[in-house]
């Protein structure tokens, strides 16, 4: 299950993650020349140590692969060479387990719990075993971008009795982070006949010690060598203390904990907390695998680190390793409030906590710092999705739309990124000075043209929340203000046959020369992120009926969707145009138009290593697939789902309370007898391309779909709202 999209690109971690969002994810880190190895993991290459923490579907450049251990047949005179050794078969690895053959005859078995592993080592019997735990283990970089991290100084002791404790400091990596800290505390299953701490470096390899405790900024760690050929090693980390690690340790996993033990606690909770959640009726191992292994990679980061904040004290959740709601935001928070409903208000309260104490609400955060920001302050989008669809609980809406302000009207301070050093990309809105100034956002900075379309939808998102808390000017002035998308509008701007594309705009009001197919390196220094004009002209979803309008009516909308299809502009791997393929619901007669393009997208896919159409991003790209599989899409910060076509005869949603949604097909098959003939929702006959939140997952309810081999126009009713398309604001 664990090993889709861990091949081509897709960056999934395969290691342990012993429940949803849990802190400890326990793995190998591979080496392989000057590959990044992002999640710490490559299917080719010598595995260098089995590290405690890492991150799953993140690009830019690794991070973390930190408390790292390695075995070690005999002795180990100098712990600071090459000591990286190859696989002798391949990984194996479900949902809990890990399992590593390495070529030196040994054996590595790995488990875990949230905050603590379990590492169960066996080696050949005509030989000592030894274990290095190297402090300063730390993911490279090898791109040359400057985000590699660094190691910047531990400490390592040894006790008495066997154990250990110590500490690493790091930086940088994709969030350009700062130091940070994190603590550890391990034993040994048998008593270490020689055990020693090392302190050097490479240029001076020999310089280790027999001391019990070492500390600086040289490479540190331990040696420890046993008689006994089967060990297991136990592992508790934490953000606090030493003494917290070893709290974590004894409270998750005890002398006497079983390996297997640990494996089935995981698969319970897996089951429990997400798989369960979704039953479907194929009994293909195909579709089977790859519905549960998509729903696997959802929620495997962000990381629950409630109670291991080290920056301050509150009783709120506190959720770390956010990359990125840039990537999230579109389909994959939506989807996590239907499947982990309590997981997801407190990731809603962490996001608000961290503007408390750190000034802002985070785009993107990992190791306790903010950054990096690529587009918009998209966290503006989440909370407002949470907010529309009625998510209360322990929120407090007052202070999250109060973060939502600081968003829309506080410039950052420019932290001086390298790659954008024109403003913050630590957080907030970096170019918020020209979209006060003129509404729209000038060449000065960088990304300003993708930038503008998002601050966009953020800005509706504040009208949302400030609209539900009745503050009528506020909701007034950011209604108008989602609407600025449009002064990057230039209607002269043509490629293709089509006329009207947002394009670049200088201080004076004049529009830039700009290709719509272009967008330079599509990168942080360009006009565009990620995509190029065809795309953003897009994505303005809170406003498409003016869109449509300037695009010129509805048949040529229908032709511009097409084209992103005809042009291969189309790219399932980037986010900025995850929603594109299904704006066709917003049409009259058009919605089968969507089911094409959504079973185009979904056949990307599969369960297999390969299986991704890009990098998970966090589990964005596995949403992606399971909202065709459901055959709805969101339409994050409003409460409308756009209709496609269910995969499955049958499939049941736990909506959370006992609730369920039974969505149901006949009369068609996955292959070619896809298009919707009619719907009923809740055993109403249904007429609109689109539902509600409330009419489907606040209650729950049913949809019953048939199915057939040729579209029928059978969407005749309301087309979806397109809400910054009235004349003013519902107040």
């Amino acid at each position: 299950m664990s090993s889709q999209g861990t091949r081509g690109g897709g960056n999934r971690f395969p290691g342990v993650v012993a429940a949803p969002f849990a802190m400890v994810k326990l793995g190998p880190d591979v080496v392989n020349g000057t590959m990044d190895a992002y999640s710490g993991y490559l299917p080719d290459g010598k595995i260098w140590g089995f590290s405690m923490m890492h991150e799953s579907g993140t690009g830019g450049a690794p991070k973390y692969g930190v408390v790292s251990q390695i075995p070690v047949l005999g002795e180990v005179p100098n712990p600071l060479v090459d000591l990286s050794q190859p696989r002798e078969l391949p990984d194996e690895a479900s949902v809990g387990y890990y399992k590593s053959t390495l070529a030196n005859g040994v054996t590595v078995q790995l488990a875990a719990t949230e905050h603590a592993g379990l590492y169960s080592y066996s080696f050949p019997s005509n030989g000592t075993a030894s274990i290095v735990v190297d402090a300063s283990h730390v993911l490279p970089s090898f791109r040359g971008l400057g985000w590699e991290q660094h190691y910047s100084g531990g400490s390592f002791s040894i006790f008495p009795d066997g154990h250990y404790e110590g500490s690493g400091t790091y930086n940088n990596g994709w969030n350009l982070s700062p130091d940070w800290t994190i603590y550890f505390c391990g034993n040994f299953s048998h008593q270490p006949f020689s055990s020693r701490t090392f302190n050097g470096n490479v240029s001076a390899s020999r310089s280790y010690s027999n001391s019990s405790s070492v500390s600086g900024h040289a490479r540190l760690g331990g040696v420890f060598t046993f008689v006994e050929t089967d060990l297991k090693s136990r592992v508790g980390i934490s953000f606090i203390s030493t003494e917290k690690a070893c709290r974590n340790l004894n409270a998750e996993i005890t002398k006497d904990t079983e390996l297997e033990t640990l494996v089935q606690i995981a698969k319970s909770r897996w089951n429990e907390e997400v798989f369960n959640k979704v039953q479907i009726s194929s009994n293909h191992t195909e579709d089977l695998q790859l519905l549960y292994s998509s729903l696997y990679g959802m929620f495997l980061i962000p990381s629950n680190r409630t109670g291991e904040n080290p920056n301050w004290s509150s009783t709120e959740p506190y959720y770390d390793d956010v990359f990125t709601l840039w990537d999230t935001h579109r389909c994959h928070t939506s989807l996590s409030h239907i499947i982990q409903p309590k997981a997801y208000e407190d990731f809603i309260r962490s996001l608000i906590d961290i503007w408390r104490h750190d000034g802002f609400m985070p785009d993107a955060r990992s190791s306790n710092f903010n950054g990096r920001v690529q587009g918009g302050s998209n966290a503006d989008n989440v909370l407002a999705d949470a907010f529309v669809k009625g998510v209360t609980g322990a929120i407090n809406w007052e202070d999250g739309f109060a973060a939502m302000q600081t968003d829309a009207e506080v410039v950052p301070a420019n932290n001086f990124d390298p790659k954008a050093p024109d403003s913050s990309t630590k957080e907030g809105r970096g170019a918020l000075p020209d979209w006060l100034q003129y509404g729209y956002i000038t060449p000065r900075y960088s990304r300003a043209v993708s930038k503008a379309v998002e601050y966009s939808t953020n800005d509706f998102a504040l009208y949302q929340v400030a609209a539900g808390l009745e503050k009528v000017d506020e909701a007034e002035r950011y209604f108008n203000r989602s609407r600025n998308w449009r002064n990057h509008w230039n209607p002269r701007a043509t490629s293709h046959n089509h006329t009207g594309f947002v394009v670049p705009r200088a201080a004076n009001g004049s529009f830039l020369p700009q290709d719509p197919l272009e967008c330079g390196g599509c990168y942080w220094g360009d006009a565009y992120y990620e995509d190029n004009s065809w795309i953003y002209s897009m994505n303005a979803i809170h406003d498409v009926a003016e869109l449509k309008r300037r695009v010129g009516g509805d048949e040529r909308f229908v032709d511009r969707l097409n084209k992103l299809f005809e042009l291969k502009i189309f790219n399932a791997g980037n986010e900025p145009g995850f929603t594109s393929p299904f704006l066709y619901n917003l049409l009259r007669g058009a919605q089968w138009r969507s089911v094409d393009r959504s079973r185009y997208i979904g056949g990307l896919y599969g369960a297999g290593e390969k299986g991704l159409p890009g990098n998970s991003d966090a589990g964005a790209m596995e949403s992606n697939l399971l909202w065709q599989m459901i055959g709805l899409y969101p339409l994050t910060g409003q409460t409308t789902f756009l209709v496609l076509s269910p995969w499955f005869e049958s499939m049941t949603i736990r909506v959370g309370d006992g609730k369920m949604l039974k969505i149901t097909t006949t009369g068609g098959d996955r292959g070619t007898a896809f298009y919707v003939q009619s719907l009923k929702v809740n055993g109403e006959v249904w007429d609109k391309a689109w539902v509600a939140w409330e009419d489907v997952f606040q209650d729950g309810g049913t949809m019953e779909y048939v199915l057939g081999e040729r579209p029928v126009d059978w969407a005749t009713g309301d087309l979806p709202p397109s809400p910054a398309s009235w004349e003013t604001s519902y107040l």
